[in-house]
């Protein structure tokens, strides 16, 4: 009976032991995982932070370019008054002659 109670021991420390190494396995298994994922978050967080960056910079120079069309459509509206002053004094001229 001692016997049998020493190889039930035995067996059950042998897969305690098998469980304890499964185990650590798989511990090693997910601190892996978790490393590559904090890698990737880490990535894709300053990815995030380089596109913020990127949108900032070209909403700038947006708002520049906005406002030199602005500026020249201003400039082209006050050269097209002058150039109609200019033809209605032309054809004055010519009617007084």
């Amino acid at each position: 009976d001692a016997n049998r109670q020493i190889s039930e021991y035995k067996f059950k420390l042998s897969k305690a032991e098998q469980d304890v190494t499964t185990l650590e396995q798989n511990i090693g298994r997910l601190e892996g995982q978790v490393a590559r994922y904090k890698n990737a978050a880490e990535n894709a967080e300053k990815v995030e932070d380089e596109l913020k960056a990127e949108k900032r910079k070209l909403q700038r120079e947006l708002r520049t370019a906005l406002d030199k069309i602005e500026e020249m459509e201003m400039t082209n509206s006050h050269l097209m008054k002058r150039l109609e002053k200019m033809k209605a004094n032309r054809t004055a001229l010519l009617s007084q002659q």
